[in-house]
């Protein structure tokens, strides 16, 4: 066995690419901090990323790009999208933007035995040509016309969560329940897995893996959450890979069926793990950033009454009120980009390997856009302006599925409980990338929601 193989094959290689990719970014971060850099200083402080809009207010003044943690970043509007619909960008993994000694100890560590989402050849972390051959297998699925099919069984399973969660706060105290635990997760995820025929008896086990795995989109992890994340990365993996050799077996009416199908042995279909990367971020993706919508426009809802009375009296309203939660508090808070070439945007020079980030949520608040940005306005005419999906060729190919989700969802509580309220403070999910809850504990009025 040579050398290389030795430490791919033993926990050395584990340690190695974390030292190379977190370890670094982490010592990085920390020495930005201490030099002042504010966005630094977000990465690492709790109190900034429950509220992370100030900061990028006070950075909206350097335009076109701010000094950020590793590299330029932006938060306006015409700058992030003209980066991500770029010709001259490709999106960016832990290997492509390393220094060039941690290159060496990833090329010896070898790749991860279960590539995370921001790894290739997951879709995040590859272009053309490889981006648009795992598009196409999967772009089906999301079409408006299947979209609009699935909203009659959304609003059933709505509904069938909200007469459990009603149950769930009887059992309890009468009244007091988390919206997270027993409604805003369970809806996406039963839906995703009954489109992509994975058993719905697994969505609790599919949560917490995906909880546990969410961090993988984050950098500068320490090293115990970077074992725990590798954990459930492996969980997920296994799980998938025994999935996907079950429905070569027994296909079924499903999308996985479908992209098995078009595999084939003799190298022109998807490999085994082009496979499982595609499967899992299309379950993930389909879970993830739904949660957070939910939750997150349940909590703006809750801070912003005459929005939530305006909804009651005009529901045509509630597709629009989805984008304007989306534009207002993203599930994504930001995305970054590799100049693939020597390149300018907005009159500045980017140099060929040079990162851009993109603050998605500081650009859905650009005033030169948006009027009275900081302003949650249910009716606003251009909400669907947002970037919270992304733009150019990574545009969420969930996006329909998304804000279909989120309408049914979020109009199927209020219309519900009317009278839902807070009853604490939520928790946030400790996520960089992600921003959404881990809980959100509401009252019910007992009285509204009677459930035999």
């Amino acid at each position: 066995m040579s050398l290389s193989d030795a430490v791919r094959s033993s926990s050395l290689g584990t340690t190695l690419r974390w030292g190379a990719t977190h370890g670094l970014m982490r010592a990085a971060i920390r020495r930005q901090v201490r030099g002042g850099n504010p966005d630094a200083q977000l990465l690492l402080d709790p109190v900034m990323q429950a509220d992370p809009f100030p900061h990028y207010e006070r950075i909206r003044a350097s335009y076109p790009f701010a000094p950020g943690a590793f590299a330029r970043l932006t938060v306006h509007h015409d700058v992030s999208t003209a980066v991500l619909r770029s010709d001259d960008f490709g999106v960016t993994n832990p290997t492509s933007v390393v220094p060039g000694p941690a290159r060496f100890a990833l090329a010896l560590a070898g790749p991860p035995r279960n590539p995370g989402p921001i790894e290739p050849p997951s879709m995040l972390a590859v272009d053309a040509p490889d981006h648009p051959r795992y598009r196409k297998l999967v772009s089906r699925a999301f079409t408006a016309k299947r979209v609009a099919a699935l909203r009659e069984r959304t609003a059933a399973v709505a509904g069938e969560l909200l007469d459990d969660m009603d149950r769930a706060a009887r059992d309890g105290d009468g009244h007091t329940v988390d919206l997270v635990a027993h409604y805003a997760s369970l809806l996406p995820v039963t839906v995703i897995s009954e489109m992509l025929g994975v058993p719905t008896s697994m969505r609790d086990q599919f949560l917490a893996w995906g909880d546990g795995a969410a961090t993988s989109l984050d950098m500068g992890l320490s090293r115990r959450a970077h074992a725990s994340m590798e954990r459930n990365l492996a969980a997920l993996n296994d799980w998938m890979r025994e999935h996907l050799r079950r429905l070569r077996r027994e296909p079924g009416d499903d999308l996985l069926s479908n992209i098995v199908g078009q595999t084939d042995d003799d190298g022109t279909g998807l490999t085994e793990q082009e496979l499982v990367s595609t499967a899992l971020l299309v379950l993930a993706a389909g879970f993830e950033t739904t949660v957070n919508l939910i939750g997150n426009g349940t909590a703006q809802l809750f801070a912003h009454p005459e929005q939530r009375e305006r909804l009651a009296a005009e529901p045509d309203l509630w597709p629009n009120a989805v984008d304007e939660i989306l534009r207002f508090d993203p599930p994504v808070e930001r995305t970054a980009r590799r100049a693939r070439v020597d390149t300018e945007v907005a009159g500045q020079a980017i140099p060929a390997g040079g990162l851009a980030v993109t603050v998605l949520a500081g650009a859905n608040r650009d005033p030169r856009v948006f009027d009275d940005p900081g302003v949650f306005d249910v009716a606003r005419a251009n909400a669907k302006e947002h970037l919270a999906f992304s733009s150019g060729p990574h545009f969420c190919l969930g996006a329909q599925l998304a804000r279909m989700e989120g309408e049914v969802a979020l109009r199927a509580l209020f219309e519900r409980h009317p009278r839902l309220a807070p009853a604490g403070a939520g928790t946030r999910r400790p996520t960089r990338i992600l921003r959404g809850y881990a809980a959100l504990p509401v009252r019910l009025a007992p009285a509204v929601s009677a459930v035999s």
